[in-house]
């Protein structure tokens, strides 16, 4: 068995799949898309065996995005959870084949109670799809599987189109940055959304600071005695007027045989890059990557705050 050759018509038949659903961006699915966005309640999702699934998936996408939605399995709907149902949610039921007997039953019911539901499935003669108020019709598709029988391209299919139903509900929404990391207070994804340097902010004498007058020996031993590989230059009044880096102490060492009479004001690099407590680390991060630099100057309301290294974005994990 070449399992190269497998993986790659795994790949060449589900590419295919998704490149053929560019049929179905239509003046019905558009209409679909204004009916989901106009819901008032919850967009309830229901499917059985794979496509329950992706279902399941589909509604977390959505509630992530600004669209509340709810799972119902098929199954499970017509023997009691159709009551979660309530008269503002959108119904949309997904069945490839569109003739699984809970879908058809769970269709069957809700035209009888007169509740209008989408269909995605690729069967246009299917009851799902004939008794929808709208249908997104995928074309039939070949299965990634040699026998045609294990759902692989139709559900990649489904996904897809739930990723783009997602994708349009929340750009006509205006869903913004702000408004998923309100979603998204946990883990990495929490952390590059929410998390600011105040977060991690410790007090002002953990950070490197010297004045301007003072000699190379006390820049020095600020910079190895607060591990920063820099500090800050600062006015008595805590005002910054530049940094010295590592780097500029080994410039100067380079330069100049007596060292006694430097002080920091005559090396230090003025404008230094700053933050403030209120920048988000991920935004730092971004800072030092475009500045090729290893910290940042804090600072707050015109005052120096601290400094951020680039240690302190790998200890949270941004690295």
């Amino acid at each position: 068995m070449d399992i190269r050759e497998i993986a790659n018509k795994v790949i060449d038949v589900e590419l295919q799949g998704i490149q053929s659903i560019y049929s179905i961006i239509d003046e019905n699915f558009i209409a679909v898309i204004h009916l989901l966005a106009s819901c008032g309640g919850r967009i309830v999702i229901a499917g059985i065996g794979k496509s329950a699934i992706i279902a399941q998936k589909i509604v977390a996408t959505l509630n992530s995005t600004g669209s509340p939605a709810m799972f119902m399995h098929a199954a499970d709907a017509v023997h009691g959870d159709l009551g979660m149902v309530q008269p503002a949610d959108t119904v949309l039921l997904i069945s490839n084949s569109g003739t699984t007997p809970e879908i058809t039953y769970l269709a069957t019911t809700l035209h009888q109670q007169n509740r209008k539901f989408i269909a995605m499935t690729s069967n246009v003669h299917s009851f799902i799809a004939q008794k929808a108020c709208h249908t997104i019709l995928y074309p039939i598709l070949q299965e990634a599987c040699p026998n045609h029988l294990a759902p692989t391209t139709s559900t990649t299919v489904q996904l897809v189109i739930g990723d783009i139903l997602a994708v349009c509900l929340l750009s006509i929404k205006g869903f913004s940055r702000a408004d998923f990391a309100m979603h998204h207070p946990g883990g990495m994804l929490g952390k590059e959304l929410n998390m600011k340097v105040i977060d991690i902010l410790q007090p002002l004498d953990y950070y490197p600071q010297v004045v301007e007058t003072d000699s190379m020996k006390e820049v020095i031993i600020e910079i190895s005695s607060k591990r920063m590989g820099a500090t800050a230059v600062c006015t008595p009044e805590g005002k910054i007027i530049g940094i010295i880096t590592d780097g500029d102490i080994r410039r100067m060492l380079e330069k100049n045989e007596n060292i006694h009479a430097i002080q920091a004001k005559d090396i230090l690099q003025k404008n230094p890059k700053t933050i403030t407590p209120t920048t988000l680390l991920a935004t730092t991060l971004q800072l030092i990557h475009t500045h090729s630099i290893s910290q940042l100057i804090i600072e707050e309301s015109g005052r120096y705050r601290g400094m951020l290294h680039l240690h302190d974005l790998v200890k949270e994990g941004f690295i």
